[in-house]
């Protein structure tokens, strides 16, 4: 009601009084008042719908006609996190030392990055060991980036994939062209497997873009990757992917990840800036998910059973593709004897795919808790591992997360296929919070039975520390030692006076794998840097400790064995691991196992299960020694 209206009200009101309440003059005189005073409201009430009207037309013109502001990325003040105490826990000394030059690892990483803040520019790239010529030394590949087809003055030569093999001692030579791997792509992980069982890994290539597939003629590569029909669409990013048999037929399945609908026109429609100025790499909100692909190996080629298989996930309410996956890792958390798919997602949530056992998968990650954080938020999650490393039957899933986001470490004490974040519990949360984790590994790094957890990190942006002091592009790769479920906390930062100032050096990292270069029983390490040169760490550790190395060959399972478990009897524990190179972010750590044995010089007996549920049980094996250990063919 206007001011004005209510004025004239009030002096309506006032001049009634003069008038005697019984007059009929009076009666008729006020009516005509309340007349008047009705039609002066309606008037004003009608002007000013009329130019409320008249605003909100305007103010709607102007909204859907204005620039688009930009997207400014906002970081969150980070406050240094509280550690408890942990004077009384004596760390071990655990020395690594960069051998990346004197071993002959030369290679830099190329991005293609010329100023526009393409994604794919800052989220390669994967690393893999592999024994590529079967010869039992384990050689390394690292995945490149080239130049974008609208470069207008590319470099020359173009990059390419890169394959170094190993003499035994860890000293490498480059051998791309020699293998037939000198291929120029925009390539970002990959899965190694022996596919059609043949006795030589073969090798799977994911891309921006076409996907390839290399077919191992005997340490020489052919592209297959037509006639097998995984080529995957053109405009599909595809990020880490892992051969594993979901059906149990003998022969290896390949799943590849995809990330976001990504094009250029599409990344520079969307202008995210960290200060409201310059252009930065921008979240993956802003981008619609895609699906994965699962092909089923049918010999002599894949079929594409995505769909069918229910691993294409939709959002319920718009349809839309789910999935933005960076990690995978496969395995049989129920001990079913099917494997199951746990898929880290970018701000989304995570998956875990249930394997039915009739070809089928079913989502169950919010039911089985690893969907999103404690709150119920997703998380910006990259590199995934899956292990036990309390020794049990309790399966623990680490998963590293943005800057801000503690790396998710969720275990399942009691039931399989339930899972709380025990990150916190264990002292993983305040130690892992500052820094954005790419890849992350267990691995038993000082051969005491217990796995640790290795965590590559790096920021997304070359300027983050411009707008927030707490941040930096190059973070330093961190290593958590596992001082036993007994320990308070559990898991330990080591400090570069522990580990070597070699690998707690910052870099951009990203990939990460693990595996025995030098044949001496522990386990090196190798990091993939973003945009620059890999790092690949001897592990010097001189603590006088035993060791069992166990490799095994697949007969009537997948000739690689992926999917086999081995426990290792020592006295009163039981060293449980299961094969799987798959793990990390776009990455692929050795074939056999190792078992660190500490002060033990013995061991009771070995139990193997084989893919598809044969058992085999194996007498005390000599310690300190690599064991090549075939399938049995079972009677008919």
């Amino acid at each position: 009601m206007s001011r004005k209206t209510e004025t004239q009200r009030t002096r309506h009101s006032a001049a009634a009084q003069e008038f005697e309440p019984d007059s009929e003059q009076n009666r008729d005189a006020e009516e005509e008042r309340q007349d008047d005073a009705v039609i002066g409201i309606a008037f004003w009430s009608s002007l000013g719908a009329i130019l409320t009207l008249v605003a909100v037309v305007a103010v709607a013109i102007w909204y859907f006609k204005r620039p688009a502001p930009p997207v400014i990325t906002q970081q969150s003040e980070l406050k240094a996190p509280v550690s408890r105490d942990t004077s009384r826990i004596e760390i071990p000394r655990m020395k690594f030392t960069d051998i990346t030059e004197e071993s002959g690892l030369r290679f830099t990483h190329f991005t293609g990055a010329r100023g526009e803040k393409l994604m794919p520019e800052t989220m390669g790239g994967g690393c893999a060991f592999l024994d590529y010529d079967n010869d039992g030394d384990t050689d390394i590949l690292l995945i490149n980036g080239c130049d974008w087809p609208w470069t207008n003055v590319p470099v020359d030569p173009q990059p390419t994939l890169a394959l170094f093999a190993n003499d035994g001692l860890g000293n490498f030579s480059e051998v791309t062209a020699q293998a037939g791997l000198n291929l120029t792509m925009y390539g970002m992980g990959m899965a190694v497997g022996d596919y059609d069982n043949d006795g030589f890994v073969d090798l799977f290539v994911s891309a921006v873009g076409k996907d390839y597939l290399f077919h191992n003629e005997r340490g020489r590569f052919r592209d297959v990757t037509e006639e097998m029909g995984v080529a995957g669409a053109d405009d599909q990013w595809g990020t880490s992917c892992c051969w594993f048999d979901f059906d149990n037929d003998g022969d290896l399945d390949l799943f590849v990840g995809n990330y976001i609908q990504w094009s250029r026109e599409i990344d520079l429609s969307i202008h995210t800036t960290l200060d409201g100025k310059t252009r930065s790499y921008g979240p993956p909100l802003m981008f619609r998910g895609t699906f994965p692909y699962l092909y089923r190996n049918d010999g002599p080629r894949f079929t594409d059973v995505s769909e069918q298989s229910g691993l294409q996930v939709r959002h319920p309410d718009t349809g839309v593709p789910v999935a933005k996956t960076m990690g995978v890792v496969p395995a049989d958390l129920d001990n079913d004897g099917f494997i199951d798919l746990v898929v880290a997602n970018d701000t989304v949530q995570n998956f875990l795919f249930h394997n039915l056992g009739n070809g089928k998968f079913r989502e169950i990650a919010s039911d089985a808790g690893i969907a999103y954080d404690g709150r119920g938020d997703a998380r910006g999650a990259m590199g995934i591992d899956v292990a036990r490393p309390r020794n049990d039957g309790c399966w623990t899933i680490a998963i590293g997360n943005f800057a801000n986001e503690m790396t998710a470490f969720y275990m399942s004490p009691k039931s399989p296929l339930h899972f709380f974040d025990a990150a916190t519990a264990t002292g993983l949360g305040p130690a892992t919070r500052l820094y954005l984790t790419f890849g992350v590994l267990f691995v038993d790094v000082d051969l005491d039975g217990r796995l640790d957890l290795l965590a590559a990190n790096g920021h997304l942006n070359d300027n983050i520390n411009t707008v927030q002091e707490t941040q930096h592009y190059e973070q330093p790769p961190r290593l958590y030692w596992n001082c036993g479920p007994r320990s308070k906390p559990e898991f330990l930062n080591v400090p570069p006076s522990n580990c070597g100032a070699d690998l707690a050096a910052p870099m951009v990292g990203r990939g990460s794998a693990f595996a025995d270069i030098d044949n001496d029983g522990d386990l090196d390490l190798l990091i993939a840097g973003s945009g620059s040169v890999p790092r690949l760490l001897r592990n010097e550790t001189a603590l006088n400790r035993h060791w069992l190395r166990i490799k095994l060959i697949g007969t009537t399972s997948n000739r690689d064995a992926i999917g086999a478990s081995v426990d290792v009897h020592v006295g009163d524990q039981i060293l449980p691991r299961y094969v799987n190179p798959c793990r990390s972010y776009l990455s692929h750590s050795e074939l056999p196992l190792t078992f660190g044995l500490g002060e033990s010089m013995s061991v009771d007996k070995v139990i193997v299960r084989w893919p598809g549920g044969q058992q085999q049980e194996l007498g005390g094996l000599e310690v300190d020694k690599l064991h090549v250990i075939e399938q049995p063919r079972e009677a008919n």
